[in-house]
């Protein structure tokens, strides 16, 4: 499948999710962000073109697909589950950047039969958030610099739908290396709401079952091969994610000097490197 028109997937409760496919070459299905966003993969895409077939699609309530819940860990593994039927793939490799890294890590637990390979993207390991989330929003005051003042007096109040997008785009700006607001306002185009129930559920659910020590076994036992790709000025610290690195069996890492949340897009040609070498033992 080549085609790049937009195509409907139907989960089991009827909810109608966006979804697209491009490129030729190993199934990649992606796994964006939030949970809340939608998919802000193609200049991805494009790097892997001649590479993958992937398979690009807005989460449950997000972007282009149905408003509807419920919001759920459950519900959205079931609908990554309709997405692969809807791709016709017996065997797929995921690939999942930020809270989607964790979506398709779950995903290839539950079902590694069905996975060649994971590409863990900008995630933040097994611990519980909390280990991580001090030095995270410490990191975030800073690379904001002179934007803190900005972003925390639309944070306080009522915001109009351009002042949400601005809102995000500062936000967003703080996950890149260097002065990152021309690639967040890439990030914004096409510009969609933030699901914030979505968001507030999954999270919430977040901190009640990650870090569990049944979570850690069930990944000692994941054999599904999997890259970790960090940039290395993450302002999440990259030391959470040693909780996965160091206890999957067949792990192999990758850190991008001088990028941050996005390496993709902050250093393509090391991204595309990397990915392309670790799909070519997926085949």
């Amino acid at each position: 499948m080549t085609s790049s028109d937009p195509l409907p997937v139907e989960t089991d409760d009827g909810v109608r999710l966006w979804a697209a496919t491009s490129g030729s070459g190993v199934p990649v299905v992606l796994c964006h962000g939030g949970p809340g966003l939608w998919d802000m993969f193609g200049d991805l895409a494009d790097l892997l073109a001649d590479t993958a077939t992937l398979y690009r699609w807005d989460q449950r309530g997000c972007g282009r697909s149905e408003r509807r819940g419920p919001y759920a860990w459950e519900r959205t593994l079931a609908d990554l589950e309709a997405v692969r039927r809807w791709a016709g793939l017996e065997r797929m490799v995921l690939a999942g950047h930020s809270w989607g890294a964790q979506l398709a890590l779950r995903y290839t637990l539950d079902h590694p039969g069905r996975v060649g390979g994971l590409v863990y993207i900008a995630g933040t390991g097994i611990d519980p958030p909390r280990t991580w989330r001090e030095a995270y929003e410490e990191n975030f005051q800073e690379r904001m610099g002179v934007r803190l003042g900005r972003w925390a007096e639309l944070k306080e109040r009522e915001r109009s739908a351009g002042e949400e997008r601005e809102f995000c785009v500062l936000r967003w700006s703080a996950d890149f290396a260097d002065d990152g607001l021309a690639h967040a306002r890439r990030m914004a185009e096409p510009w969609f709401d933030v699901n914030f129930d979505c968001n507030a559920a999954i999270n919430a659910e977040d901190r009640l079952t990650w870090g569990s020590a049944e979570l850690r076994e069930r990944c000692r036992a994941c054999p599904v091969p999997v890259l970790i790709v960090d940039g290395e000025k993450d302002i999440r610290p990259r030391w959470s994610v040693n909780s996965l690195a160091e206890t999957l069996p067949r792990v192999s890492r990758v850190v991008l000097e001088n990028a941050g949340h996005l390496p993709w897009m902050e250093k393509p040609g090391e991204f595309r490197h990397a990915v392309r070498d670790f799909l070519a033992g997926c085949r």
